[in-house]
C-alpha cells in the first residue's frame, strides 16, 4: 500500500494517545474512500516502522479496528477493510457517516472543518461524471443530449451562479463548458482538474446544402433552445439571403409539425428525436473531435 494512501501523521506531543490518534485517522481514511473497500492493510511492524511508533501501539488500534468493525481478517493474518456498502451487523453509508461525525467531535474537531476537510479530499478524487456549466438553460440541455448519447458517464448540468451558491455540486464533476466560458468557469474549480472546453461544430456543410437549392426555398429549424434557435439564424444567414425564408420552431411551445411545410428542416439533438420528416437534416451542436476529447479527459483523470 501506498505512503499516499496511508497519508497519516503523528504527533507524540499531543494530548490525544497515539493509538486513538491512528485509529481515528484510519477510520478517517476509510470514510472519504481514501482506503477501499477489501484493502489489505499494511502489516503491524511496516505499520509501526512507517510511523515510527511502537509495533503494540499498530497492533492495538488494528484490535480495536476490528472490534469496531471497520477492518476484517483477511488472507490469514492480513486484516482489510470491510465494505463500508453493507457491513456484517448491517452498517449502511449512514451510519459510516455517524460514526465519522461523532469520531471528529470526540476528538474535538468542528463540524465545519471536518465538512471542509471532507470536501477536499472528494475533491480530489477521480471524477465518476459530467458537469456540463452553462448560462442557457435550453442550450445547456443540448450539450447534456449530446454528451448522454455518446457517453457512458452520468451528464448533468448547472449554471455559473448555481455552482457559485453550491459548490458541492463540483465534487466528482469534470466540468465542461463552452470554449467562452472556460476562463469564467475555471474559478470555480479546483486547479489540478481543469474544465473541458466544449466546442461548437462549424455549419459549412449546411450552408453548402442550403446554396445548392435550385429554387426559393422554406428553412426550419427546430430546437429546445430559443439561444440556438438566435445563433442558427446567424449562422445560416449567408445562405438565405433574400431568397429563401427562414422559419424558427421553439420546442416545447411551439408543435414540431409546425415543420411539415418547410423544404428543408434543420433539427437539433433533442429536437430530432421528435421530427419524422424524410427533409430533416440533424444539426450537431458540438464537434465531435470535441466529444471524443471529454471522454479521454474522463478516462485520463
Amino acid at each position: 500500500m501506498s505512503r499516499q494512501k496511508m497519508d497519516i501523521k503523528i504527533d507524540s506531543s499531543n494530548d490525544v494517545p497515539i493509538r486513538r490518534q491512528l485509529t481515528e485517522q484510519i477510520i478517517f481514511l476509510i470514510a472519504i474512500d481514501r482506503l477501499k473497500n477489501g484493502e489489505l492493510m499494511p502489516s503491524v511492524r511496516e505499520l509501526a516502522r512507517r510511523l515510527k511508533i511502537h509495533h503494540n501501539t499498530v497492533s492495538e488500534a488494528y484490535q480495536d479496528l476490528v472490534r469496531r468493525e471497520w477492518l476484517e481478517r483477511h488472507r490469514g493474518s492480513r486484516l482489510a477493510v470491510i465494505s463500508r456498502e453493507r457491513s456484517r451487523d448491517g452498517s449502511s453509508l449512514d451510519d459510516l457517516i455517524n460514526q465519522t461525525i461523532a469520531v471528529a467531535r470526540e476528538s474535538g474537531h468542528t463540524l465545519q472543518s471536518l465538512r471542509e476537510r471532507v470536501r477536499e479530499r472528494l475533491l480530489a478524487q477521480a471524477p465518476d461524471h459530467i458537469l456540463v456549466v452553462e448560462q442557457d438553460e435550453g442550450l445547456r440541455e443540448l450539450i447534456r443530449e449530446e454528451l448522454r448519447s455518446q457517453l457512458p458517464w452520468p451528464v448533468e448540468g448547472c449554471s455559473r451562479e448555481q455552482l457559485a451558491t453550491n459548490p458541492g455540486l463540483a465534487i466528482g464533476a469534470l466540468a465542461v463548458a463552452p470554449q467562452h466560458a472556460v476562463r469564467r468557469v475555471s474559478t470555480l474549480f479546483p486547479k489540478e482538474r481543469p474544465v473541458v472546453a466544449a466546442r461548437y461544430s462549424h455549419a459549412d456543410e449546411h450552408l453548402k446544402t442550403i446554396r445548392a437549392l435550385r429554387g426559393p426555398s422554406v428553412i426550419a429549424v427546430v430546437s429546445a433552445s430559443r439561444l440556438f434557435l438566435d445563433v442558427a439564424r446567424s449562422v445560416l444567414a449567408p445562405a438565405l439571403g433574400n431568397r429563401h425564408e427562414f422559419q424558427e420552431i421553439l420546442l416545447p411551445e411551439q408543435s414540431p409539425s409546425a415543420a411539415k411545410s418547410a423544404d428543408l428542416v434543420y433539427c437539433d439533438s433533442i429536437a430530432r428525436k421528435r421530427i419524422r420528416l424524410p427533409r430533416a437534416i440533424h444539426y450537431r451542436l458540438l464537434m465531435q473531435e470535441s466529444i471524443d476529447y471529454i471522454a479521454t479527459s474522463m478516462r485520463q483523470a
